[in-house]
């Protein structure tokens, strides 16, 4: 049987979202939260582990509720995202760091609880069933071990923009094969009056909305592990003690390997609309297309 795992990166604060837990804001008729949505559809596509990245100071809610019920229906493992879990040789040099270290070292705490395919998404981001399904397929259709076989699944950059302020989305650019040629993690995109606009300095640039724009939501295999932890060693290397914010970021690491040729990037395309919550004003827009989707029968009533 064919077995791959979900990983869900939820150590974020939601700083945006009124410093709150926003992973954990009810959207559903019975609250449930966005990642329950997730979860249900990667359940639903052949997905039989979830992997929770969290903080440790957030475990005891987030097990009690989401992890009691995900654990009546999937293989549950936790995941602790902590600032301190560098290699000893720089744990000196970055003692003051106190802003975790972003989401390639995310996926890296995951390396002791996973040995199959995995599938990687963001807490706060509705993706769509199709977008797991086609994962999902991909995934276990190619299971080779050394971790340079990628996919990514892509959104048009139309269906994912917020109407309550900027966005960062990876920008993508794929060749006729459906293969990943660049990739490049553009902030503060914003929707403008027929389109959209990335906000600079230097003044706004127009972006084309049907763009094939990355969510974050990467398959990956077990032999990806060494490749991120090299590259970890490398970034720590480079990176000055006094630069608290700079984050090892998954699109970066792997829009970097890509210019070497060192990984290929399969584009898995899905027509559904994204939906998420970046700021507050996002959750009752999010709310009501869920409610549409439980009233048009796409989900139940109560999932769990």
């Amino acid at each position: 049987m064919s077995r791959a795992a979900l990983v869900v990166m939820a150590a974020g604060l939601g700083s945006r979202f009124g410093g709150g837990i926003k992973q954990l804001e009810p959207v559903g008729p019975n609250n449930e939260i966005i990642m329950e949505y997730s979860i249900y559809d990667a359940m639903k596509a052949g997905f039989d582990k979830v992997v929770f990245v969290i903080r440790r100071d957030i475990e005891e809610d987030f097990r009690q509720s989401v992890g009691k019920k995900i654990e009546q229906v999937m293989e549950v493992a936790y995941v602790f995202q902590e600032v301190e879990d560098i290699p000893p040789a720089y744990q000196d040099r970055f003692a003051g760091r106190t802003k975790p270290w972003g989401t390639g070292q995310a996926i890296l705490c995951c390396r002791d609880v996973i040995d199959t395919p995995f599938l990687v998404i963001n807490a706060d981001d509705f993706y769509g069933r199709q977008a797991y399904k086609e994962a999902f397929q991909y995934l276990t259709r190619n299971t080779q071990s050394s971790g340079t076989e990628i996919c990514m699944v892509g959104f048009v950059l139309k269906n994912t923009l917020s109407d309550n302020g900027a966005v960062t989305r990876g920008l993508c650019r794929a060749n006729s094969d459906g293969m990943l040629e660049k990739i490049v993690e553009t902030r503060n995109i914003e929707k403008s009056e027929g389109g959209a606009v990335v906000r600079g300095e230097s003044g706004d640039r127009k972006l084309d909305t049907e763009s094939l724009v990355s969510m974050n939501m990467w398959g990956l295999q077990p032999g990806f592990f060494s490749i991120l932890e090299s590259g970890f060693i490398e970034f720590l290397d480079r990176l000055e003690a006094e630069d608290p914010k700079a984050e090892y970021l998954l699109p970066t690491i792997i829009g970097g390997l890509l210019e070497e040729d060192k990984v290929t990037v399969k584009v898995l395309q899905s027509s559904d609309r994204w939906f998420g919550v970046t700021y507050k004003e996002d959750k009752e827009g999010v709310a009501s297309s869920v409610r549409k989707l439980v009233g048009e029968g796409v989900y139940p009533e109560r999932l769990f």
